[in-house]
């Protein structure tokens, strides 16, 4: 068979038709620098809207759309018709092309390996780097004696990602010089642009009706779209051969030039770019090779206006942009783990030039308009990543000239008050009200709050008070080092008045403006353990690292809410209301494992004991990475309870970060 070699390890799924139900929950992930995407489940079958074989970003990374759905691929070998293709309708599979599926692998592409009848069918996808083009190549060996027909019919939505289509939806298309285009009345929608040379092109405009997303279902949403083609390609192999379908979207149906694309071009570009990545980030193994390239996925770059664009960081697959809180939680794991330095200075940079009233936006809108100020922590994860960015790299000329402004900015404008955020007079900071979800814990459905947590929330205290200290560390005026450590000294004194239980032995998570205490038991407190500047004692870290340990800690990270509390919910389900009260009362998430590791280490000096026992902590987060999910990335979350099911996004920009730092901290 012709096959591209790949110089990354091939990874490999036998498929197995008996367990196709836990095949559709198996998913694959290909992504580039637009934030646009290619993406579906290891049998081929779609169950999400946002699945899809090129879902493209219109203004990157953002505005993105569904153009190719899927392909509905049969071949006709010795007067019989086999399908390849597999959706789901209603209550049943159909076709069934999984049946003729034998493996499954991932490289810098997908491949699905078919036999059928003793030919042997390869099909692989590849997403183009730096435009939004897929590449669809089927290689056929084994037709002896008489021809495959290889009919290829695209099945198109050209709709926004988080929508669903349907056939009253009017499209248009043209079939001329070997290009087939398609797209909608709106000149600046979707347009999606198709060619398959050396073959024929059928006219047969045709709805699919009512195709289902099982995973909507589980969601609690609409579930059921109509998808459109433009007829059918048909191309003829005998004995071997290839033939390659070539898509491309843009915006406007304007055509896109000759769309000229050859596949071994492509992944070499695609191999090359893979190998820079491993050889900066100094990747020691195949695990760190797999988080390296999952990290590269959550990479994008955006455009900032005036022609300039500058790296950002998606905060998850397949429905977040760009946020701030986790862009700087996970900037540390997913550009200074991976050498990526220069492109860590242009995301501080970015968001450095949008701050409003000391804060930075905790999410730019996905459409063009304004950016939402809308978090009291993000600024000061800011602040964090300045100074981790500063550790990493020692680049004192940019920290000082560009960033260490923009962190006094930011603790100025706290201390004196912006927005619902203000400095209170024991030196810590208050923000919020009954009304507002400012943290990340900030699950807010049809007006209920499900985590109010205004006034003092305790990982807001924490970064106050290493945000301080940063300030004084850095320093090269002693008066200022001075001005800022006294603050500092006053907050540490408030923070562990008010925030120390002696009954629990931890943290506080919260403390209302009335003074209230919400004694409850959360992850927030292990942050008080785990940034760079912690104000507690060495025996209050370890008796919090201990709590948290006992109370939260699973195989795939912290559980938000212990389960002895009342509140506690063990499952993430149902529609969203459902799981927005789940949300952060139980469901695990996966970015804590690295604060705990972080903070279990600090506290055990690192230890070689303690460092064995970190290494086995996140050993299930490992296997995760190359068994469940998202195949090759971390998801976002799992069910509190057993066993822990992956839910929410399947590959989390933090999450991801978290492991790949925890790895590399174990020495593993």
């Amino acid at each position: 068979m012709t096959q591209v070699l790949e110089e990354t390890k091939m990874d490999k799924l036998t498929i197995s038709v008996d367990e196709v139900g836990n095949l559709l929950e198996k998913e694959w992930l290909l992504s580039n620098e637009r934030g646009s995407y290619a993406s579906g489940t290891v049998i081929g079958c779609n169950t999400r809207r946002y699945h899809g074989l090129l879902v493209a970003s219109l203004h990157p990374p953002v505005e993105r759309v569904v153009t190719l759905s899927n392909v509905l691929d049969t071949v006709e070998y010795k007067g019989v018709v086999y399908d390849l293709a597999s959706f789901e309708f209603s209550d049943r599979l159909h076709p069934q092309g999984y049946r003729y599926l034998r493996e499954f692998g991932q490289d810098t592409g997908v491949h699905f390996w078919y036999e059928i009848n003793g030919v042997k069918i390869e099909k692989a996808i590849y997403l183009a780097h730096q435009e939004d083009v897929v590449l669809i190549c089927y290689d056929i060996e084994g037709a002896v004696g008489e021809a495959v027909e290889l009919t290829l019919k695209p099945l198109l939505a050209m709709r926004d990602f988080h929508d669903l289509q349907h056939s009253s939806v009017t499209l248009q298309m043209n079939d001329e010089g070997g290009v087939v285009t398609v797209g909608v009345l709106d000149p600046n929608g979707p347009a999606v642009h198709m060619r398959c040379d050396g073959v024929r092109f059928d006219r047969g405009p045709d709805w699919w009706y009512a195709m289902r997303y099982r995973e909507e279902t589980r969601r609690g949403q609409n579930d059921y779209e109509d998808v459109w083609s433009a007829g059918a390609f048909t191309a003829q192999v005998i004995g071997s051969g290839r033939v390659v379908f070539a898509v491309q979207a843009t915006r406007g149906l304007e055509r896109p030039g000759l769309m000229d694309f050859d596949v071994e071009e492509l992944v070499e570009d695609l191999r090359g770019y893979n190998k820079g990545l491993v050889e900066r980030a100094g990747a020691r193994d195949d695990l760190e090779v797999k988080l390296v390239k999952a990290a590269d996925q959550v990479v994008v770059r955006r455009e900032i206006g005036r022609g300039k664009e500058s790296a950002s960081i998606l905060a998850g697959y397949h429905w977040f942009a760009d946020w701030g809180r986790d862009t700087f939680i996970s900037l540390p794991g997913i550009l200074l783990e991976t050498g990526r330095e220069a492109e860590a200075k242009e995301v501080l940079e970015t968001f450095g030039a949008v701050i409003d009233g000391g804060m930075i936006p905790n999410r730019f809108d996905d459409y063009g308009g304004e950016p939402h100020y809308n978090s009291v922590d993000a600024s000061l994860w800011y602040v964090n990543a300045a100074y981790e960015y500063l550790l990493c790299t020692g680049d004192r000329a940019s920290f000082d000239g560009i960033f260490r402004p923009k962190l006094a900015e930011i603790l100025a404008a706290y201390e004196a008050g912006t927005r619902d955020i203000r400095g209170d007079s024991d030196g810590l900071i208050i923000a919020g009200n009954a009304e507002t979800q400012l943290t990340w814990m900030d699950a807010k459905c049809n007006g209920v709050v499900f985590t109010p947590r205004y006034g003092k929330p305790v990982e807001v205290e924490a970064l106050w008070i290493n945000g301080l200290n940063i300030m004084a560390e850095t320093s090269k005026d002693e008066a200022e080092k001075e001005k800022y450590l006294a603050k500092a000294k006053k907050a540490a004194k408030s923070f562990k008045k008010l925030f120390w239980n002696e009954e629990n032995e931890c943290l506080n998570d919260c403390v209302l403006p009335d003074g209230t205490v919400d004694a409850a038991i959360r992850p927030n407190q292990i942050f008080a353990v785990s940034l760079p500047f912690s104000c507690l004692t060495l025996k209050q870290q370890k008796a919090v690292v201990a709590v948290v340990k006992d109370e939260l800690l699973t195989p795939y990270g912290l559980r938000s809410l212990s389960p002895r509390d009342s509140r506690y919910q063990g499952h993430y389900r149902g529609d969203q209301f459902e799981r927005d009260s789940a949300y952060h009362q139980g469901t695990v998430w996966a970015f804590l494992m690295e604060p705990f590791v972080t903070a279990h280490l600090k506290v055990r000096k690192y230890s070689k004991p303690a460092l064995r026992e970190a290494g086995k902590m996140i050993e299930p987060l490992l296997r995760h990475l190359e068994e469940d999910g998202c195949l090759g990335s971390v998801s976002e979350i799992f069910d509190g309870d057993l066993p822990h099911r992956p839910v929410g996004c399947v590959a989390q920009a933090w999450s991801i970060g978290a492991l790949l730092r925890c790895k590399r901290m174990c020495g593993g």
